[in-house]
C-alpha cells in the first residue's frame, strides 16, 4: 500500500507540521521505502525469533537515584519569559474539546 502526497499532508496536519505540496510529494516515496522496510522485517520476525531491544545484552544500566542539590524554584524560573504560581507559563496548544 503506497502512501500518497495527500496522506502525507494529512499526517503533517495531525502532527501540526506545515508542509508544502512539494514537500508532501517528496516525502511520500521516502515514507513508502520506510514502510516497505518495516514490512520486510515483519516477515522475518516469526515466533521462533527472540525479541531483542538492544544489539548487545544489557542489564540494569540505570544509575542509582540519589538526591542531590539542584536549582531552587526561583532560580529555575529566573530565566523564564513568563511564570505563574511558581510554574512556567506557556501558551495553550490544545483546545478544550
Amino acid at each position: 500500500m503506497a502512501i500518497t502526497a495527500d496522506e502525507v499532508a494529512r499526517l503533517g496536519a495531525l502532527a501540526r507540521i506545515r508542509l508544502s505540496e512539494q514537500e508532501c510529494a517528496a516525502l511520500a516515496p521516502e515514507l513508502n521505502v520506510i514502510l516497505d522496510s518495516v514490512a520486510r522485517v515483519s516477515e522475518v520476525a516469526t515466533p521462533d525469533v527472540p525479541v531483542s531491544t538492544h544489539a548487545v545484552p544489557m542489564s540494569n544500566v540505570f544509575r542509582n537515584d540519589v538526591v542531590r542539590p539542584s536549582l531552587t524554584n526561583e532560580e529555575a524560573l529566573s530565566g523564564a519569559p513568563d511564570a505563574e504560581d511558581g510554574r512556567f507559563r506557556v501558551p495553550q496548544i490544545l483546545g478544550e474539546d
